[in-house]
């Protein structure tokens, strides 16, 4: 067995084949790297998750008030949601993850930021499908039409690059219209890409919320040496502002 290296969890999923393995990365004198495959290909590290946390952190950092419920689409390995719970004034978080899998994991503390999250009562998993909750009655199964104050999303690589097919319309301007129909007055619709803000989804979400930034999110590589980027959405309805 090799030390270096360790696959600890593999399944066969509807996406296909998963894997969660951790690894040294000896070009970086052996620090200790997480890792999600899908198909064989690399979906997530725990060596890049700067703009995963900055998601938390400027969706959340938007908002007013207290007693904040929250929802993060799409569990990873964690980042954004545990991001999402540094701010004490969340009261709820819930965590909608289509892949079982990676909701054991967490459970079973396989991953970084698997206790932190279980152990908070504030957070709770929900093993669904985001996009078709998104199209149907939210994200709460016990109490249709919920609203929020903040939905912070991390699924796909980017709103054209897709895992699947299927979650296209949820970036339509329809799709984006029943989004900001689950959140309160003066909520949140935040979310990561792999590449730096689209003009054209920039447009569809002005479209729906009156207004839309895009932000690049810069971070050291530690692999290459140089910084690589990620974008963020950040989108509010002004006419929904409190007085």
């Amino acid at each position: 067995m090799n030390p270096q290296f360790a696959e600890l969890d593999y399944r066969k999923t509807r996406l296909g084949e998963l894997i969660l393995q951790r690894r040294q990365v000896l070009a970086l004198d052996g620090a200790e790297a997480y890792e999600v495959k899908l198909n064989g290909e690399y979906l997530m590290s725990s060596l890049f998750y700067v703009a995963e946390a900055e998601l938390a952190r400027l969706g959340l950092g938007a908002l007013q008030g207290t007693d904040w419920d929250v929802v993060v689409g799409g569990l990873g390995l964690g980042y954004t949601a545990a991001a999402a719970l540094d701010f004490p004034q969340v009261a709820r978080l819930v965590v909608v993850e289509a892949l079982e899998p990676v909701i054991d994991w967490h459970r079973r503390g396989l991953v970084p930021n698997g206790r932190k999250l279980t152990d908070d009562p504030r957070c709770a998993y929900l093993n669904a499908d985001f996009f078709a909750l998104a199209r149907g009655a939210g994200f709460d199964p016990e109490q249709p039409g919920r609203r929020w104050d903040a939905v912070l999303l991390d699924i796909d690589h980017t709103p054209s690059q897709l895992l699947n097919p299927a979650h296209a319309d949820f970036y339509s301007v329809d799709g984006l219209r029943r989004l900001k129909g689950f959140l309160k007055p003066w909520g949140v619709f935040a979310m990561w890409s792999n590449d730096e803000p689209d003009a054209a989804f920039l447009e569809s979400l002005r479209a729906v919320f009156g207004n839309a930034e895009g932000r690049v999110c810069a971070f050291d590589n530690p692999l290459t040496g140089v910084p690589s980027a990620n974008g963020l959405y950040l989108a509010r309805a002004p006419e929904t502002a409190p007085p």
